[in-house]
Protein backbone atom coordinates (compact mmCIF):
# COMPACT_ATOMS: atom_id res chain seq x y z
CA UNK A 1 0.00 0.00 0.00
CA UNK A 2 1.36 3.55 -0.78
CA UNK A 3 -0.13 6.09 1.63
CA UNK A 4 -1.05 9.39 -0.23
CA UNK A 5 -1.34 12.81 1.29
CA UNK A 6 -2.44 16.03 0.52
CA UNK A 7 -1.48 19.18 2.53
CA UNK A 8 -4.17 21.89 3.83
CA UNK A 9 -2.41 25.08 4.43
CA UNK A 10 1.19 25.88 3.45
CA UNK A 11 2.55 27.91 5.62
CA UNK A 12 5.73 27.28 7.52
CA UNK A 13 4.62 24.40 9.57
CA UNK A 14 2.80 23.05 6.07
CA UNK A 15 5.97 23.04 4.27
CA UNK A 16 8.10 21.15 6.62
CA UNK A 17 5.55 18.38 6.81
CA UNK A 18 5.99 18.14 3.04
CA UNK A 19 9.93 18.17 3.25
CA UNK A 20 9.19 15.59 6.17
CA UNK A 21 6.46 13.44 4.55
CA UNK A 22 8.63 13.04 1.36
CA UNK A 23 11.78 11.01 3.18
CA UNK A 24 9.18 8.64 4.31
CA UNK A 25 8.66 4.93 2.22
CA UNK A 26 5.45 4.23 0.46
CA UNK A 27 3.93 7.94 0.98
CA UNK A 28 3.70 10.02 -1.43
CA UNK A 29 2.31 13.76 -1.52
CA UNK A 30 0.29 14.49 -4.25
CA UNK A 31 -1.50 17.64 -3.30
CA UNK A 32 -1.26 21.09 -1.36
CA UNK A 33 -3.74 23.44 -0.88
CA UNK A 34 -3.71 27.53 -0.03
CA UNK A 35 -5.44 30.16 -0.63
CA UNK A 36 -2.36 31.66 -1.80
CA UNK A 37 -0.82 29.08 -3.66
CA UNK A 38 0.29 30.94 -6.89
CA UNK A 39 3.67 31.90 -5.12
CA UNK A 40 4.60 28.54 -4.21
CA UNK A 41 5.11 26.96 -8.08
CA UNK A 42 8.64 26.47 -8.15
CA UNK A 43 8.53 25.53 -4.31
CA UNK A 44 6.27 22.41 -5.27
CA UNK A 45 7.99 21.09 -8.66
CA UNK A 46 11.18 21.13 -6.67
CA UNK A 47 9.33 18.60 -4.37
CA UNK A 48 7.53 16.62 -7.21
CA UNK A 49 4.10 17.49 -5.76
CA UNK A 50 1.85 16.98 -8.44
CA UNK A 51 -1.69 19.07 -7.71
CA UNK A 52 -1.93 22.64 -6.48
CA UNK A 53 -4.62 24.21 -5.66
CA UNK A 54 -6.59 27.30 -3.29
CA UNK A 55 -9.61 25.07 -2.85
CA UNK A 56 -9.09 22.18 -0.23
CA UNK A 57 -12.18 20.39 -1.00
CA UNK A 58 -10.13 19.39 -3.99
CA UNK A 59 -7.96 17.55 -1.75
CA UNK A 60 -11.33 15.76 0.32
CA UNK A 61 -12.52 15.01 -3.16
CA UNK A 62 -9.86 13.15 -4.12
CA UNK A 63 -10.51 9.45 -4.00
CA UNK A 64 -6.51 8.71 -4.20
CA UNK A 65 -5.57 10.78 -1.40
CA UNK A 66 -5.79 9.04 1.95
CA UNK A 67 -4.46 11.23 4.48
CA UNK A 68 -4.99 15.06 4.91
CA UNK A 69 -2.72 17.03 6.99
CA UNK A 70 -4.59 20.56 8.44
CA UNK A 71 -2.13 23.33 8.48
CA UNK A 72 -4.11 25.85 7.84
CA UNK A 73 -5.57 28.58 11.01
CA UNK A 74 -7.11 27.10 14.08
CA UNK A 75 -10.46 29.13 13.12
CA UNK A 76 -10.70 26.46 10.05
CA UNK A 77 -9.97 23.08 11.91
CA UNK A 78 -12.79 21.94 13.31
CA UNK A 79 -14.67 22.21 10.34
CA UNK A 80 -12.32 21.01 8.00
CA UNK A 81 -11.91 17.58 10.21
CA UNK A 82 -15.37 17.18 9.79
CA UNK A 83 -15.50 17.50 6.49
CA UNK A 84 -12.36 15.50 6.14
CA UNK A 85 -13.87 12.44 8.44
CA UNK A 86 -16.85 12.30 6.30
CA UNK A 87 -14.70 11.75 3.35
CA UNK A 88 -12.84 8.71 4.99
CA UNK A 89 -9.76 10.56 5.19
CA UNK A 90 -7.20 9.90 8.06
CA UNK A 91 -6.55 13.14 9.78
CA UNK A 92 -3.48 14.73 11.18
CA UNK A 93 -4.25 18.26 12.37
CA UNK A 94 -1.92 21.07 14.04
CA UNK A 95 -2.49 21.98 17.41
CA UNK A 96 -5.03 23.22 19.32
CA UNK A 97 -7.92 21.60 17.49
CA UNK A 98 -10.01 24.57 18.05
CA UNK A 99 -10.67 27.41 20.12
CA UNK A 100 -13.26 25.81 22.53
CA UNK A 101 -14.11 22.81 23.84
CA UNK A 102 -17.71 22.13 22.26
CA UNK A 103 -16.08 22.58 18.49
CA UNK A 104 -13.62 19.78 19.26
CA UNK A 105 -15.56 17.53 21.09
CA UNK A 106 -17.92 18.06 17.87
CA UNK A 107 -14.58 17.15 15.61
CA UNK A 108 -13.90 14.15 18.19
CA UNK A 109 -17.91 12.63 17.66
CA UNK A 110 -17.31 13.08 13.32
CA UNK A 111 -13.59 11.24 13.34
CA UNK A 112 -15.40 8.96 16.08
CA UNK A 113 -18.23 8.31 13.85
CA UNK A 114 -16.41 7.75 10.53
CA UNK A 115 -13.73 5.43 12.23
CA UNK A 116 -10.79 7.23 10.40
CA UNK A 117 -7.89 8.03 12.66
CA UNK A 118 -6.39 11.23 13.72
CA UNK A 119 -3.30 12.66 15.22
CA UNK A 120 -2.86 15.98 16.84
CA UNK A 121 0.51 17.75 15.81
CA UNK A 122 2.13 17.82 20.04
CA UNK A 123 5.16 17.51 18.36
CA UNK A 124 7.26 17.78 21.49
CA UNK A 125 5.94 14.16 22.78
CA UNK A 126 7.76 13.01 20.15
CA UNK A 127 11.33 14.51 20.83
CA UNK A 128 13.46 11.34 21.77
CA UNK A 129 14.63 13.44 25.18
CA UNK A 130 10.88 14.26 26.58
CA UNK A 131 10.11 10.58 25.19
CA UNK A 132 13.45 8.70 27.45
CA UNK A 133 11.82 10.80 30.98
CA UNK A 134 7.98 9.05 30.18
CA UNK A 135 9.60 6.14 29.81
CA UNK A 136 11.34 6.03 32.87
CA UNK A 137 8.50 7.45 34.55
CA UNK A 138 6.38 4.57 33.51
CA UNK A 139 9.03 2.38 34.39
CA UNK A 140 9.39 3.71 37.99
CA UNK A 141 13.13 4.26 37.57
CA UNK A 142 11.80 7.73 39.60
CA UNK A 143 9.69 5.69 41.63
CA UNK A 144 6.00 7.64 42.68
CA UNK A 145 6.27 10.43 40.64
CA UNK A 146 5.87 14.46 43.40
CA UNK A 147 6.99 17.20 41.20
CA UNK A 148 7.04 18.03 37.32
CA UNK A 149 8.45 20.91 36.65
CA UNK A 150 8.41 22.29 33.21
CA UNK A 151 9.99 25.59 31.61
CA UNK A 152 9.64 26.74 28.27
CA UNK A 153 10.44 30.16 27.25
CA UNK A 154 10.46 31.96 23.63
CA UNK A 155 13.70 33.40 22.06
CA UNK A 156 11.63 36.55 20.77
CA UNK A 157 7.77 37.41 21.16
CA UNK A 158 5.45 36.88 17.99
CA UNK A 159 3.74 39.87 16.35
CA UNK A 160 0.59 41.41 17.83
CA UNK A 161 -1.07 40.71 14.62
CA UNK A 162 -0.85 36.87 16.06
CA UNK A 163 -1.45 37.44 19.66
CA UNK A 164 -4.85 38.63 18.27
CA UNK A 165 -5.67 36.06 16.41
CA UNK A 166 -3.87 32.98 18.80
CA UNK A 167 -6.29 32.17 21.33
CA UNK A 168 -4.13 33.62 24.05
CA UNK A 169 -0.99 32.65 25.65
CA UNK A 170 -2.50 29.33 27.55
CA UNK A 171 -4.06 28.08 24.48
CA UNK A 172 -0.89 29.13 21.78
CA UNK A 173 1.94 28.72 23.92
CA UNK A 174 1.47 27.05 27.21
CA UNK A 175 -1.01 24.37 25.09
CA UNK A 176 2.26 22.62 24.49
CA UNK A 177 3.23 21.82 28.06
CA UNK A 178 -0.25 20.78 29.11
CA UNK A 179 0.17 18.18 26.55
CA UNK A 180 3.43 17.50 27.88
CA UNK A 181 2.30 17.21 32.09
CA UNK A 182 -0.21 14.84 31.20
CA UNK A 183 2.24 12.74 28.21
CA UNK A 184 4.75 12.68 30.95
CA UNK A 185 2.70 11.73 34.49
CA UNK A 186 0.30 9.29 32.46
CA UNK A 187 -2.26 11.27 34.80
CA UNK A 188 -5.20 13.57 34.48
CA UNK A 189 -4.72 17.33 35.91
CA UNK A 190 -7.71 17.83 38.20
CA UNK A 191 -6.90 21.50 39.45
CA UNK A 192 -5.56 24.37 37.63
CA UNK A 193 -3.94 27.48 39.17
CA UNK A 194 -2.36 30.57 36.98
CA UNK A 195 -1.04 33.66 37.29
CA UNK A 196 0.75 35.66 34.79
CA UNK A 197 1.85 39.11 33.71
CA UNK A 198 2.88 41.42 30.84
CA UNK A 199 6.65 42.30 31.12
CA UNK A 200 8.04 41.62 28.23
CA UNK A 201 5.56 43.88 25.48
CA UNK A 202 3.30 46.26 26.44
CA UNK A 203 0.73 45.80 23.42
CA UNK A 204 0.78 42.10 24.21
CA UNK A 205 -1.18 43.59 26.91
CA UNK A 206 -3.43 45.76 25.12
CA UNK A 207 -4.00 43.17 22.82
CA UNK A 208 -5.74 41.57 25.54
CA UNK A 209 -2.86 38.78 26.57
CA UNK A 210 -0.29 38.48 28.41
CA UNK A 211 3.57 37.57 27.91
CA UNK A 212 4.95 35.64 31.11
CA UNK A 213 2.86 33.13 33.93
CA UNK A 214 3.31 30.44 35.98
CA UNK A 215 0.54 27.61 35.96
CA UNK A 216 0.86 25.00 39.24
CA UNK A 217 -1.18 21.53 38.50
CA UNK A 218 -2.53 18.88 41.22
CA UNK A 219 -2.58 15.39 39.03
CA UNK A 220 -5.02 12.66 40.14
CA UNK A 221 -2.37 10.73 41.00
CA UNK A 222 -1.10 13.53 43.78
CA UNK A 223 1.43 14.46 42.14
CA UNK A 224 2.28 18.64 41.42
CA UNK A 225 3.13 20.60 38.68
CA UNK A 226 4.89 23.88 37.86
CA UNK A 227 4.97 25.06 34.47
CA UNK A 228 6.51 28.75 33.77
CA UNK A 229 6.64 30.80 30.43
CA UNK A 230 7.92 33.68 28.51
CA UNK A 231 7.48 34.95 25.37
CA UNK A 232 11.39 35.82 25.52
CA UNK A 233 14.39 34.61 27.05
CA UNK A 234 17.23 36.37 25.89
CA UNK A 235 19.54 34.17 25.48
CA UNK A 236 17.33 31.56 23.16
CA UNK A 237 14.81 28.87 23.29
CA UNK A 238 14.63 27.06 26.59
CA UNK A 239 12.82 24.10 26.75
CA UNK A 240 13.22 22.09 29.87
CA UNK A 241 11.48 19.10 32.03
CA UNK A 242 12.17 17.68 35.62
CA UNK A 243 10.32 14.75 37.37
CA UNK A 244 10.87 13.99 41.21
CA UNK A 245 9.92 11.51 42.35
CA UNK A 246 10.74 9.25 45.56
CA UNK A 247 13.41 7.29 44.45
CA UNK A 248 14.95 9.83 41.94
CA UNK A 249 15.02 12.60 39.69
CA UNK A 250 14.88 12.06 35.92
CA UNK A 251 15.80 15.72 33.77
CA UNK A 252 16.44 16.97 30.01
CA UNK A 253 18.20 19.97 29.95
CA UNK A 254 18.12 22.23 26.64
CA UNK A 255 19.37 21.23 23.30
CA UNK A 256 22.95 23.02 22.02
CA UNK A 257 24.69 23.11 18.87
CA UNK A 258 27.17 21.11 20.79
CA UNK A 259 28.31 19.69 24.19
CA UNK A 260 31.29 21.25 24.53
CA UNK A 261 32.08 23.03 27.83
CA UNK A 262 34.92 25.50 27.71
CA UNK A 263 36.63 25.90 31.81
CA UNK A 264 39.05 28.56 32.74
CA UNK A 265 40.27 30.43 35.23
CA UNK A 266 37.52 33.43 34.19
CA UNK A 267 34.59 31.54 33.45
CA UNK A 268 32.87 28.01 32.52
CA UNK A 269 31.05 28.70 29.36
CA UNK A 270 28.80 26.47 26.76
CA UNK A 271 27.11 27.20 23.41
CA UNK A 272 23.71 28.82 24.13
CA UNK A 273 20.37 26.93 23.81
CA UNK A 274 18.89 26.42 19.89
CA UNK A 275 17.75 29.96 18.94
CA UNK A 276 13.89 28.17 18.40
CA UNK A 277 11.28 25.40 17.72
CA UNK A 278 12.12 24.69 14.71
CA UNK A 279 16.01 24.05 15.15
CA UNK A 280 15.04 22.63 18.84
CA UNK A 281 12.39 20.00 17.56
CA UNK A 282 13.83 18.74 14.14
CA UNK A 283 13.81 15.16 14.99
CA UNK A 284 10.28 15.46 16.55
CA UNK A 285 8.51 16.93 13.76
CA UNK A 286 10.32 13.88 11.49
CA UNK A 287 8.95 11.41 14.41
CA UNK A 288 5.32 12.77 14.37
CA UNK A 289 4.49 12.26 10.93
CA UNK A 290 6.73 8.81 10.91
CA UNK A 291 4.26 7.83 13.17
CA UNK A 292 1.21 9.14 11.56
CA UNK A 293 2.65 7.51 8.69
CA UNK A 294 2.76 4.01 10.33
CA UNK A 295 0.14 4.03 12.21
CA UNK A 296 -2.07 4.22 8.85
CA UNK A 297 -0.04 1.88 7.15
CA UNK A 298 0.00 -0.43 9.91
CA UNK A 299 -3.60 0.02 11.25
CA UNK A 300 -2.11 1.26 14.22
CA UNK A 301 -3.42 3.29 17.02
CA UNK A 302 -1.71 7.09 16.79
CA UNK A 303 0.32 8.61 18.85
CA UNK A 304 -1.63 11.70 20.22
CA UNK A 305 -4.90 11.43 19.43
CA UNK A 306 -8.19 14.02 19.49
CA UNK A 307 -8.62 13.31 22.86
CA UNK A 308 -5.63 14.40 23.91
CA UNK A 309 -6.09 17.33 22.10
CA UNK A 310 -9.22 17.90 23.80
CA UNK A 311 -8.13 17.53 27.43
CA UNK A 312 -5.24 19.80 26.58
CA UNK A 313 -8.07 22.39 25.29
CA UNK A 314 -9.94 21.62 28.78
CA UNK A 315 -6.54 22.54 31.04
CA UNK A 316 -6.07 25.95 28.68
CA UNK A 317 -9.40 26.73 29.69
CA UNK A 318 -9.40 26.36 32.80
CA UNK A 319 -6.01 28.54 33.21
CA UNK A 320 -7.51 31.40 31.44
CA UNK A 321 -10.46 30.86 33.81
CA UNK A 322 -7.81 30.73 37.05
CA UNK A 323 -6.43 34.15 35.71
CA UNK A 324 -9.22 35.67 35.70
CA UNK A 325 -11.05 35.21 38.68
CA UNK A 326 -7.84 34.84 40.70
CA UNK A 327 -8.31 31.03 42.22
CA UNK A 328 -7.82 27.70 41.40
CA UNK A 329 -10.18 25.88 38.91
CA UNK A 330 -11.43 22.10 39.88
CA UNK A 331 -11.70 19.62 36.68
CA UNK A 332 -13.97 17.60 37.48
CA UNK A 333 -12.63 13.44 36.02
CA UNK A 334 -15.21 11.83 34.36
CA UNK A 335 -14.22 8.47 33.39
CA UNK A 336 -10.82 8.83 32.39
CA UNK A 337 -11.49 12.50 31.73
CA UNK A 338 -11.05 15.69 33.57
CA UNK A 339 -13.89 18.68 32.30
CA UNK A 340 -14.03 21.65 33.96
Amino acid sequence: MTLTVGIIGAGRIGKIHVDNLRGIPRLRVKSVSDVAIGHLESWAKERQIEVLTTSYLDILNDPEINAVFICSPTNTHANIIKEAAAAGKHIFCEKPVSFTVEETEEALAAVEKAGVKLQVGFNRRFDPNFRKIRELVQDGKVGQPHILRITSRDPEPPSVDYIKSSGGLFMDMTIHDFDMARYIMGSEVVEVSATGAVLVNPAIGEAGDIDTAIITLKFANGALGVIENSRRAAYGYDQRLEVLGDKGAAQADNNRANTVELSTAESVSKEKPLYFFLERYTQAYTNEVTEFATAILENKPVSCSIFDGLQAERIANAAKKSLAIGAPVQLQLVGQSATV
